[in-house]
């Protein structure tokens, strides 16, 4: 005998998958702007300084870009977004790619299967690749992005390189997400 009170519907588990994925999209976008540095910290006046030879230039480098990896990364979008102002259909194609990114890439928990057959994350990687540059060439604006990414790189590597380590914190803070030492075990994410 059926329970009074519930009416089976097909559409109760769509919506409620769909609800689990944006929550999940959601947790892993705090996550990952959680790893953002304060921008005071970024920018504190009395912590730039030439580096006194290009071993130390080195370091600072390889330390600031693995704590203020997510600073950087905001840095360089911003600048290729700035660029593609001017653009707006580059602009358009700039932001339906960062959806497939992230959609195809970032967000999912489980592996693309295309006609029964599972498609790695090396594949989706290159293949996301491929058609994001052949897009944005396609839409002449190859000049602005590449411009645009050149100053990007080399506002960040300047700051890396005249932002001094000293006040950083320790190693286990300041260690990357992105790249470890080989043989170095990461133990969890640093507080902000």
């Amino acid at each position: 005998m059926a329970g009074y009170g519930t009416i089976p519907t097909s559409s109760a588990p769509e919506s409620g998958h769909t609800m689990d994925f944006i929550s999940r999209a959601k947790e892993r976008g705090y996550s990952a702007l959680a790893t953002r540095r304060p921008w005071r910290e970024m920018v504190h006046r009395h912590a730039f300084n030439l580096p006194p030879s290009l071993g130390e230039a080195y370091l600072r480098i390889r330390t600031n870009i693995a704590y203020f990896s997510m600073n950087y990364a905001i840095i360089v979008l911003v600048f290729v977004f700035v660029s593609l102002l001017w653009h707006p259909i580059s602009l358009i194609v700039f932001l339906l790619t960062m959806a497939a990114w992230l959609f195809l890439y970032f967000l999912r928990d489980e592996p693309i299967v295309l006609f029964h057959r599972t498609i790695g994350d090396r594949t989706v990687l290159i293949v996301l690749s491929v058609v994001t540059l052949v897009l944005l060439l396609l839409t002449n604006a190859t000049a602005n992005i590449l411009i645009s990414l050149l100053v990007g790189l080399i506002v960040v590597l300047l700051h890396a390189a005249m932002r001094r380590t000293d006040d950083l914190g320790s190693e286990e803070e300041g260690a990357g997400h992105w790249y470890s030492v080989v043989g170095e075990t990461f133990k969890g994410s640093p507080s902000s």
